[in-house]
Parts: structure tokens; sequence; C-alpha cells
């Protein structure tokens, strides 16, 4: 279950420091990216009840990391209907609309 809350949402509030704001649809591409600025979204991590993701996993994501992505050339897909608007302290709006997609049927070409 994604969100910083675990509640399915990309909901926020005062205790999510990282804004996890941005929903993303996964790509190889992205989750490497992350695993080399020090973010490794692919291995679980059951304490914190993350099951690890693999592409085509759509997730809440933070702004930052995911700002950080796009501007490396690997930015993961966003769901714009399900991302929070506070990503938009973060993330310009143009950016999110570049990498815009309805959500994918499977992983075909993730």
């Amino acid at each position: 279950m994604t969100g910083f809350y675990r509640d399915g949402c990309c909901s926020t509030g005062p205790e999510d420091l990282g804004s996890h704001t941005v929903c993303a649809v996964v790509t190889a591409e992205f989750l490497e990216h992350q695993r080399s600025i020090g973010n490794d979204l692919s291995t679980p991590v059951p304490q914190y009840r993350f099951p690890g993701l693999v592409p085509g996993d759509r997730w809440c994501v933070t702004a930052a990391n995911w700002l950080r992505a796009h501007r490396d050339g690997a930015a993961a897909f966003v769901v714009l209907a399900s991302t929070h608007e506070r990503a938009l302290e973060i993330v310009p709006l143009d950016a999110l609309r570049q990498h815009a997609v309805d959500v994918p049927e499977g992983p075909v070409g993730l």
C-alpha cells in the first residue's frame, strides 16, 4: 500500500518531511537512478511496510527525488490525477506534464 501514510494515496502532512507526493509509475531506468543516488526502491523493507518495487508499480515518491531523476533524464511516468498538489511546491507542473500518463496496463516497455 503506497503513500507516506500507507493509505493508497499520495497524501501528505507535517510528518511527511520528504513530500511523498508524486504518483509515479516506475521504470527500470528510474529504479536504477534512485539506487544510484542512495534511494533503493527495489529492496523490500518490511518494518516500513515497503514491498520493494518493480517496473510498472505505482508508488508515491518524494518530489525532490523525482525532480532529480527528471533533471538527470531518468524520470518515472506520473499519474497526474493521483499526484498531490503539494508536489508543485517542489516540481514545476510542466515537468510533471512531460511525463504524464494514464496507468499502463502492464510493465511492457517499462
